[in-house]
This record gives C-alpha cells, sequence and structure tokens, in this order.
C-alpha cells in the first residue's frame, strides 16, 4: 500500500532552500498545512502531492517511496556558524543523494574500496598525517592532485554549487543498509586549485580524526572550533611535511618570494606555507605578521601569483562510471534513471545532474523509449 512519506517532502523542500511559507505560497495550501504534512500529522491528497511535486521538481512517486535504513551521520562544514541553516540543509540533501546515487551505479562498475587505516588509538595528529603519508606510499614528495589522490583511495568526491562563497567544501558521513558512505563535496564557486589542494586535505582529517556520529549541534563553538583547527594542523602536515619543507624555506624562510616559488613545487597557497613555516618556527611573529600583511597589501587574500597557472582539479570516478555505464550500452539514460529508482529514490535527471556535476547532455533521455510500456502496437499482419 502507497503511504505518502513525511520526509521526503521536507526533503525536497530543503533541497529547493524553500521555507515551508514559500512552498505554500506556490501550491495555494495554507502554511500549516505543509508543516503538518511534514511532521506527519495530516496526509495531502493526490492532488496536492501532484501540486507538491510541480512545485518542487521531484516525480510523484518520490513522495510515496518509503526510506530504507539510513543513518545519516556528521557533515563537517568549515563554515557551520557563518553560513545560513537553510544553504547548509539544503547541501546535506544533496550529499545524501551523491550516496544514493554511487550506490547505485556500484551495482555496475567496480569503484575504488575505501583505503583508510583506523587511527583512533592515538590523538598525535602529525604523527597521523605522517602515518598515512607512509601508508600510501607518499614519502616527502608534494602530492599533485588532492582530489585524485583520494578518490584512488575510495572517497567518494563530487562538487557542484553550493550557493555560497563561504562552503568551500564539505565531509558527510552515511550508512545506507549498514553500507558507509563517505562523500567529500566540492563547491563550484572557488576556483584555486592550491586551496582546493588544502580543502581536501582538510575534510580528510575530518575522515581521520573525528568521530562520524556525534551530533554537531549539541557541541559548543569551541569544540567546534576544535576540531576545526585538528583538520587544519592535520592538512598542513600532510601537504607541508616537516622535514622536507623545512629544508626548503631553511634559507629565505622571511622572503615573500621564496613562499611564491615554493608554491610550484608543494601545489599550496601562499598564506597556507606563511602560516606552518611559523607553526613549525622557521620565522618568528614579527616576521608571520609582516608576510601575513605583505600578503593583505598585494591583493593576495583572493587572488594568488600562480593561481591561472595551475588548472582546477576536479572529481572523475562517479563521472567515468556513469559514462562507462551509457557508452558502453550496459544501461540507456532512462534505464540509469530507473536503476537509481530501483534504489529507493526517484530522483529527476535534473537532480542527478547537479549533484554529480555532469554536462546537461550526459545523460539523455529518450521521451519515445517504449521498454517500459505496457500497452505497445502489434506487428502489422501481412496479407
Amino acid at each position: 500500500m502507497f503511504r505518502f512519506n513525511p520526509t521526503r517532502l521536507c526533503d525536497a523542500r530543503v533541497y529547493n532552500r524553500l521555507t515551508g511559507e514559500e512552498l505554500a505560497e506556490a501550491v495555494g495550501v495554507k502554511k500549516q498545512a505543509i508543516s503538518q504534512f511534514e511532521n506527519g500529522k495530516a496526509t495531502p491528497e493526490y492532488g496536492t502531492v501532484c501540486k507538491l511535486s510541480s512545485a518542487l521538481g521531484f516525480p510523484v512517486e518520490y513522495f510515496y517511496e518509503q526510506d530504507d535504513s539510513l543513518l545519516l551521520g556528521n557533515t563537517y562544514f568549515r563554515a557551520l556558524y557563518s553560513s545560513k541553516k537553510k544553504d547548509l540543509n539544503s547541501q546535506r540533501i544533496k550529499t545524501s543523494y551523491v550516496a544514493r546515487i554511487y550506490g547505485s551505479l556500484a551495482k555496475y562498475v567496480n569503484f575504488k574500496p575505501f583505503n583508510v587505516p583506523d587511527f583512533s588509538d592515538t590523538r598525535d595528529i602529525p604523527k597521523v598525517a605522517r602515518s598515512l603519508r607512509n601508508y600510501w606510499g607518499l614519502g616527502q614528495e608534494p602530492i599533485q592532485d588532492m582530489v585524485s589522490l583520494m578518490e584512488h583511495q575510495g572517497i567518494i568526491m563530487s562538487e557542484f554549487a553550493t550557493d555560497s562563497a563561504k562552503i568551500d567544501a564539505f565531509y558527510q558521513y552515511s550508512e545506507i543498509n549498514k553500507i558507509p558512505y563517505r562523500c567529500v563535496v566540492l563547491g563550484t564557486e572557488k576556483k584555486s586549485f592550491a586551496r582546493r589542494q588544502f580543502s581536501c586535505a582538510h575534510e580528510l582529517g575530518h575522515i581521520v580524526l573525528h568521530e562520524k556520529y556525534d551530533d554537531l549541534n549539541d557541541i559548543d563553538r569551541d569544540d567546534f572550533r576544535k576540531r576545526e583547527d585538528e583538520a587544519d594542523a592535520f592538512a598542513a602536515e600532510f601537504l607541508l611535511p616537516r622535514e622536507a619543507f623545512l629544508a626548503d624555506i631553511e634559507v629565505h624562510a622571511n622572503r615573500l618570494n621564496r613562499y611564491v616559488e615554493l608554491k610550484r613545487k608543494w601545489k599550496v597557497s601562499i598564506s597556507a606555507m606563511v602560516v606552518r613555516a611559523y607553526h613549525l618556527g622557521a620565522i618568528n611573529v614579527n616576521q608571520y605578521q609582516y608576510l601575513m600583511r605583505q600578503i593583505s597589501q598585494n591583493g593576495w587574500r583572493t587572488n594568488e601569483p600562480l593561481d591561472d597557472f595551475f588548472p582546477l582539479r576536479h572529481p572523475k570516478a562517479l563521472k567515468q562510471a556513469v559514462n562507462l555505464i551509457l557508452l558502453n550500452n550496459v544501461l540507456s539514460g532512462n534505464e540509469l534513471i530507473s536503476e537509481i529508482k530501483r534504489g529507493g529514490m526517484s530522483l529527476p535527471k535534473s537532480v542527478v545532474d547537479e549533484v554529480l556535476n555532469l554536462d546537461p547532455e550526459t545523460i539523455v533521455i529518450d521521451e519515445n523509449d517504449t521498454k517500459d510500456n505496457i500497452i505497445q502496437f502489434v506487428e502489422l499482419k501481412r496479407p
């Protein structure tokens, strides 16, 4: 028996970043009605569901599907306290869709298995970063592409517009039918390759260091800031290993041009390297403050030298999976969307395109595809 799923209505509204009042106005019902529908205190008539479907851009079936076992863990936003709540909630929903789509694609392609050891037995952050570098065979060398590195280690990477310059990347843990999904999403608003390198390493720090089930709403600003600082410390050690980086800055560590030169090698922003040099004791507080003032005066807070030299790296695994399935005629565009639906969620093509950052022409929907039609023309009989 089909039952209206109030959670799906809430998710679709949040995905669209609409308030209950805005949705009510679009559908032609009272604001209280939307609240009652989402809280399960009232069930909308089928005609009302059709209006909700049209207003939100989700098929009618989406609102009647029953959710399987879903555990949505922490979502680490660096701008948790400075971003609008509706922006953050929208990104949470989008990322949960990424996990759903990944699960459907995994039936047809072999993604890299998750390959991050458990470091819960130590709180020595530099040691954890060095251990992970050694485990992945990175030695002391610069990391050329954090996005590719993380995808090769089985971390789900996606990219989409977050509608906020403050949300440049975030990490979300979830479980669907007890299968874990670790998703890192990169915002499309910021275009700096070097800053994206650090953002990826920062989110990797959350994966490695922090409990995935804690409710971040239950911790105060100081505790949250501590976790963010820990992720930054991990990223600094992971991208700029102590011995190798100190060897590079032992001469002219107090000269800004030296960090411009080193940006070519380490693929990390100039400001991040200056902060790292200060934390390692290579420059004193006065030298650090002087260098940071120079960075500000040069306008490098937003655009640094060489930012245009390095092309931005993008997640590839999910896009490659979709293309492999389609180009090898394993599934048609219609069948791929149907496969996601069979996974328990009827997502429209527009949503799949958005959360995977696909070109709109990648998945082609053939409106004349009659494979799913029950009634078809019989073959004409010849006289």
